[in-house]
């Protein structure tokens, strides 16, 4: 059922037993059983740059225990630029295998780096290449751009990371605990105003629970006053 939906669409599947437990009640794990299966669609405007990468340049310390700096050239079809590089850029540059030829878009915010393909210039450069190699048109423009990225993620994982300091790394442990009430309103009418504002989609998907008891059962009926999803929650349809 999960592939069916897409990646993009939050499932959850869950057991009866797991809803019992000595460090939160059944209503709290109900409601963040809930919360996983409501997905939301982020999208924001981030500056990239573009280019075909034309040289790499890197200076070694001669000792070799320096700080390594150097200079990447990348182009478009109508400007050429040098920008100089840190350790970290240069360590990054290193990972993804970059080499002249190759296109790539950095994220000037993160410093992320991603190779889109090789250039069509550079398709006879030599006499076999792998079937995994794609060539991609050298990019036209500006080199510096802006473009909407867009990010999915679940209310729950909102929730536990805005719930205490440091609360990523609760996503990675799983103790997530019990999330305050007020935490919750807070985020749902934040993502209330992004979807007024265009910024966000909200994606609903099924929750699978196998034997849920009868208590359990009543607390998600839709008569029931602790429904995960009730009339006052703005992210109802």
């Amino acid at each position: 059922m999960a592939q069916a939906l897409g990646p993009d669409t939050p499932f959850t599947a869950i057991a009866g037993s797991e809803i019992f437990s000595l460090e939160m009640s059944r209503t709290e794990a109900l409601t963040q059983a809930f919360r996983r299966s409501i997905g939301v669609r982020i999208k924001e405007e981030t500056e990239i740059i573009e280019g075909e990468v034309v040289e790499i340049q890197i200076d070694r310390p001669a000792t070799g225990t320096g700080t390594k700096v150097g200079k990447l050239t990348l182009k478009t079809t109508e400007m050429e630029t040098i920008y100089d590089l840190g350790a970290k850029m240069i360590e990054a540059l290193s990972k993804e295998k970059v080499q002249a030829g190759d296109v790539i878009t950095i994220d000037k915010a993160t410093g992320k780096i991603s190779k889109l393909g090789r250039s069509f210039t550079r398709a006879r450069d030599y006499d076999a290449m792998g079937a995994q190699t794609k060539f991609v048109q050298c990019p036209d423009g500006e080199l510096q751009k802006r473009r909407e990225v867009v990010h999915t993620v679940s209310l729950h994982e909102i929730d536990v990371i805005n719930s205490r300091t440091q609360g990523f790394l609760a996503l990675f442990s799983g103790d997530t605990g019990e999330i305050k009430p007020e935490v919750r309103e807070q985020i749902n009418a934040k993502v209330a105003e992004w979807r007024e504002e265009g910024k966000a989609e909200v994606i609903p998907g099924p929750p699978k629970i196998h034997l849920l008891e009868e208590p359990g059962d009543k607390l998600t009926a839709p008569g029931s006053p602790k429904r995960p999803w009730g009339p006052q929650n703005p992210l109802k349809d």
